[in-house]
């Protein structure tokens, strides 16, 4: 059986990271796997990429270009917003090419293919969903104003007030091609994206399955707190609340605001400090009455791991979520998680159980977890719940062997 995985990168970004834990997974149970990229990071043969320079260089345009009708829109919000409207990328001839018995799509904008580029695909689909992209007319969350249901127009993200804006033209072309490619299993990574995808005008009428991303159990696994903290310069006599996202205190979605003031209600107490990954300090850092570490972008496991390892909490206070990286991650390494309840964070986190799920968008609520899981009396217990849970739904020889069966299944079937 030959899997080829196909993602605009190979380890740069969350999805990217779960694309290709997926394929080192696969090839662990000696499936034949291959990852197609766009733009290659890593050293790994096995991750193949466009190896002309001139349109190696022209890759890394991609991105840009594929945003240029985006950037007419002055109004527009932070979220990110894809038109997959460049052609000429070689990537469906590459993936004819290469023949495989099932094409796994993941995250392919960015100038990756052209929606309509789809269609041309020979092999079976599955797509993994890491966002809300390919079901909405081009955003990648919808910002809650479910327009995927019915049909886009007047964008909230956008923020166009007209019906025919950018937003109806992508989901038009999206239609066009949904109808057209027949053979496509959608596999929502958390059962909420999953349910979202299943009442959407343009995928509802498609195969969909709910499977989550695996994890390396033996690379993400508790290491010892003390070691950790001093390889990080950390103090060993606090309690160490950790944050980390991608675009941490630019994106909106991303909570930074509601955790400012959910830090801003914790007791104030010389015993707190605060750690952030994934941003540098910013000009106006705000003062959360809590001495904060910013740790800058990490770019390894290793890291991660000794991180994670050298915090007593992860808050993950994002509005809208699918199947969050940090959150697996730090579970698997034994920290406990505080996150709201939404999106896939229930996949993951039980409540009171390995970390705290706290009212949709309440800081009080959110505050009141963070309290919690630093001053839980069975501490320990929660920790060991944490890993546990990983270890029984996540790891990924568990999820693999899922996927293998799915692939099975669809070649049955064709």
């Amino acid at each position: 059986m030959k899997i080829l995985i196909v993602n605009t990168y190979d380890i740069k970004g969350g999805a990217a990271r779960a694309a290709y834990r997926l394929h080192k997974a696969l090839l662990v149970q000696n499936i034949d796997s291959q990852m197609l990229v766009q733009n290659k990071i890593s050293d790994d043969y096995t991750a193949i990429t466009e190896t002309n320079k001139v349109k190696k260089n022209l890759n890394q345009f991609r991105p840009f270009l594929d945003s240029l009708p985006v950037r007419l829109y002055k109004e527009r919000t932070k979220t990110d917003f894809s038109t997959s409207w460049i052609g000429f990328s070689g990537m469906v001839d590459k993936i004819n090419e290469i023949n495989p018995d099932i094409v796994h799509l993941h995250w392919i904008c960015g100038g990756m293919m052209r929606i309509e580029d789809i269609v041309k695909i020979k092999a079976p689909i599955v797509w993994s969903l890491h966002d809300m992209w390919a079901f909405t007319g081009g955003c990648h969350y919808d910002e809650e104003c479910e327009g995927y249901k019915s049909a886009c127009g007047n964008c909230k993200v956008l923020g166009s007030g007209k019906e025919n804006d950018l937003s109806k033209r992508v989901f038009e072309r999206k239609q066009k091609v949904f109808a057209a490619k027949k053979e496509m299993t959608i596999v929502g990574l958390s059962k909420w994206l999953n349910e979202c995808s299943k009442n959407s005008t343009l995928l509802k009428d498609k195969n969909h399955i709910n499977l989550p991303n695996p994890i390396d159990t033996d690379t993400f696994k508790p290491f010892d707190k003390q070691k950790a903290r001093d390889l990080w310069g950390l103090p060993q006599n606090k309690k160490l609340v950790l944050f980390g996202a991608i675009g941490t205190t630019s994106d909106l979605r991303k909570g930074f605001k509601e955790l400012s003031e959910a830090m801003a209600k914790i007791e104030q107490t010389n015993n707190i400090e605060f750690v952030v990954f994934g941003s540098s300090k910013p000009k106006n850092a705000p003062d959360f009455g809590f001495k904060t570490h910013y740790l800058g972008s990490l770019a390894d496991d290793v890291s991660l791991v000794t991180l994670y390892s050298a915090v007593d909490v992860i808050v993950v206070p994002s509005l809208q979520e699918n199947l969050s990286n940090a959150i697996m991650e730090s579970l698997a390494c034994g920290t406990p998680v505080v996150g709201f309840d939404i999106g896939g964070n229930r996949d993951m986190v039980e409540h009171k159980q390995n970390g705290y799920l706290a009212k949709p968008f309440d800081t009080d609520d959110l505050a009141c977890g963070i309290e919690w899981v630093l001053n839980a009396p069975n501490y320990d217990e929660v920790c060991q719940n944490a890993r546990e849970k990983v270890l029984r739904e996540f790891d990924s020889v568990v999820v693999s062997k899922k996927y293998i069966e799915l692939y099975e299944d669809i070649l049955k079937n064709d």
